[in-house]
Formats: structure tokens, C-alpha cells, sequence
């Protein structure tokens, strides 16, 4: 577990393939459980993946109702079985603590919020299972640097063109609004695809002052809420190790 960027998928891969080679992946980011936007959502790779299974990874159709909690406890837990029976360890890894948190306690209730609001529900402290907690902890200063350099990497390396896609196909107007079209870079440019759609989008401003705007605006939007959401994630992390057991 850990905030968004801090190498929590890399990490589980060397685990895997280094030291425990009876193992399996359940992915827990809720918006790479979802088909589609792979560069958006920074979805680890095939051959990032080296071989090691991984589930949930792209499984969720991104036009259906959104992908609860409740909705990851259920699939997860026939997951683990299957892959305990296979003799296997699962290893659960993603930024998504409130998906985490459902599945790994022993009594969950999805009215219950344990994060969020000045007077949170009680975190339950027991589990379902004998686990083994990594956080793959970063500095904030360091994180969100880190974070702003990678936010250019991924637009260049095809997270635009991807959102091109998108926007211009259409697909954003069948997907789950609450779902895969709240992952971080479909709002912020869905302003900038809504005016230059067609051929303009291709070459991302050129000369075009508005349009220079309106995409620099959208990056802008894209690192603060990235540091945001990573923020976010640190302090439900601390929420769990804190509570008074």
C-alpha cells in the first residue's frame, strides 16, 4: 500500500519475482480495475508485469455501474480463494485503501465510512486473514515533485493521445461517469476536447493562444489533483495505523 507514484507496483513485481514465486497480483486501485485509458491510469505494463498473474487489472467494464467497495470485497475474496487453492500467495496491491480496507476486515459495512468527515465510523481492527502490511512510504516534497515530472512523461508517452481517443470516439459518454470518468485526466481535459475536437487535437496548441491555455490549464489541473489524491491516500493509510486498537 502507499500513495499514487510511490512504486508500489514495481515493488510487488520483485517481490514476486525474486522471493516468493508462488505468488499472485489483486490489483486494488479502483480505477485500473476498469477496461480502457490504460496511460491514464498508469496501468503497469505486460512486460512490467514479467510474467507474474495479475487480476482485476482491466477487468471491470467501464460502462457498468460503479465498482464499490462491496463490489471489490466480493470479487476479491473469490479470488484469494482461488489462488490459495492453487497453493499460491496473493498479494494485494493498490492506492485504493478504502477497497483494501473492505477487503481484508473481518465484519465490513459499506453504510460505514472509516475515512472520511470530521467524525468518522470506527475503523474494525479484525481481519479476515494473517497479512503482512508494506506501505511504500515518500516524503511528500519528494512524492509531488516526482509526481509533476510524471504527469509530462505519461502525456508524452501516450496518455494524450489516448485521451484524443477518447473524447473524439465518444467512449466518454458511455462510460460511468462516477466511474473510469472520474480517473484523473478525463475532467481536467474534457474542457480542451470539448472546443478543439477533429484534427486540431493532434498537435495540442501549435501557434493557438486558446488553446495553448486551455491544455496548459489542463495539465496544471492534472499535477495538483494527482498531489491531492496522493495526499489523500497518506492520510487514510494513517488513519488505519492510528486507530486505537
Amino acid at each position: 500500500m502507499g500513495a499514487t507514484g510511490a512504486g508500489k507496483s514495481r515493488l510487488s513485481v520483485d517481490l514476486v519475482t525474486r522471493y516468493f514465486h508462488n505468488a499472485e497480483i489483486i490489483n486494488s486501485d479502483k480505477m485500473q480495475v476498469y477496461n480502457g485509458l490504460n496511460h491514464t491510469t498508469n496501468k503497469i505494463t505486460l512486460q512490467e508485469q514479467m510474467g507474474v498473474p495479475h487480476h482485476l487489472l482491466g477487468a471491470v467494464d467501464p460502462t457498468r455501474p460503479v465498482f464499490t467497495p462491496s463490489d471489490f470485497r466480493r470479487v476479491g475474496l473469490d479470488i484469494i480463494k482461488k489462488v490459495k487453492g492453487r497453493r499460491k500467495i496473493p498479494i494485494i496491491v493498490g492506492g485504493s485503501n478504502s477497497f483494501i480496507y473492505s477487503l481484508l476486515v473481518n465484519r465490513f459495512d459499506p453504510e460505514k465510512d472509516v475515512f472520511n468527515g470530521p467524525d468518522p465510523d470506527p475503523v474494525c481492527s479484525e481481519l479476515q486473514f494473517d497479512v503482512c502490511f508494506i506501505w511504500v512510504d515518500v516524503c511528500l516534497p519528494v512524492l509531488n515533485n516526482y509526481l509533476s515530472r510524471r504527469v509530462d512523461e505519461m502525456l508524452e508517452c501516450g496518455m494524450f493521445d489516448e485521451l484524443s481517443g477518447f473524447f473524439r470516439s465518444g467512449e466518454y459518454k458511455r462510460v460511468n461517469a462516477s466511474g473510469l470518468g472520474q480517473a484523473i485526466g478525463v475532467p481536467e481535459f474534457e474542457g480542451y476536447f470539448s472546443k478543439f475536437k477533429d484534427d486540431d487535437v493532434e498537435k495540442k496548441y501549435d501557434d493557438d493562444v486558446e488553446k495553448k491555455i486551455l491544455y496548459e490549464d489542463a495539465v496544471r489541473r492534472i499535477k495538483e489533483n494527482t498531489c491531492q489524491l496522493a495526499k489523500r491516500q497518506i492520510g487514510k493509510i494513517l488513519r488505519l495505523r492510528d486507530e486505537p486498537k
